[in-house]
C-alpha cells in the first residue's frame, strides 16, 4: 500500500458520493475520477504532475467577508490551499490544515462545513516547477468572530474582502466559491 493510498480512497468516496451542482463541475467530477484510476498516488506532491489538492475559502459567521491569501508565487488574492500530505487523515482535512497553517487562524477557530463546495482544474504557471496541474478540491470554513489573520512565508498578505468587492482581477471560479458561501 502506497502512503497516500488512503487519502486516494478517501477521494473516490468523496467523488462517488458528491452530487455535481452544474453539468460542468459534473465534468470535471467524472475527469477527477478517471484521473485517480489511471494515477497511482494521484493526490501526492510526488505522484502525477496533475495532481489532487484540496482548498479552503475562509468565511466570517456573518457570510459577509472571505478571507484571502495574496499568494507568494502566484502573486494573485486566491482561497487558502495546497498539496495532500501523507499524514493527513483525510482530503477534507488537509484543506482544513491549508486554511489554518496559510491564514495563522488558531485550529479551533476554523469550522468546515460538511460537504465539498466546488472542483477546480487549473494549469500552474512558471513559478512551479515539477507541477503542472492541479486539480482542486474546494471547502468552506467559518471563522469564528474576532479571527485576526496572520500572514505566512506562503503568502505576501492574508485579508477580509466584502463578499460583494472582492480584489481586482479575483478569478470566476473563486467568485463562484464565494457565491456557494
Amino acid at each position: 500500500m502506497t502512503t497516500h493510498a488512503h487519502l486516494d480512497e478517501d477521494l473516490r468516496a468523496l467523488l462517488a458520493g458528491w452530487s455535481a451542482p452544474t453539468d460542468a463541475q459534473e465534468r470535471l467530477r467524472q475527469d477527477y475520477l478517471a484521473h485517480l484510476e489511471v494515477h497511482e498516488d494521484a493526490s501526492a506532491k510526488a505522484g502525477p504532475p496533475a495532481h489532487f489538492t484540496a482548498s479552503c475559502l475562509v468565511v466570517d459567521e456573518a457570510g459577509e467577508q472571505v478571507l484571502l491569501t495574496l499568494h507568494r508565487k502566484v502573486g494573485r488574492w486566491l482561497q487558502f490551499g495546497g498539496h495532500i500530505e501523507a499524514s493527513d487523515a483525510s482530503v477534507a482535512g488537509a484543506a482544513l490544515r491549508e486554511a489554518v497553517e496559510e491564514s495563522g487562524l488558531p485550529s479551533g477557530s476554523l469550522a468546515l462545513r460538511p460537504g465539498l463546495a466546488q472542483l477546480d482544474r487549473h494549469a500552474l504557471g512558471s513559478g512551479f516547477t515539477r507541477c503542472t496541474e492541479h486539480l482542486d478540491l474546494r471547502w468552506i470554513a467559518v471563522a469564528a468572530a474576532g479571527s485576526q489573520p496572520v500572514v505566512s512565508e506562503e503568502s505576501l498578505d492574508v485579508a477580509w474582502w466584502p463578499v460583494d468587492a472582492l480584489p481586482r482581477g479575483t478569478e470566476d471560479s473563486i467568485r463562484e466559491l464565494v457565491a456557494l458561501a
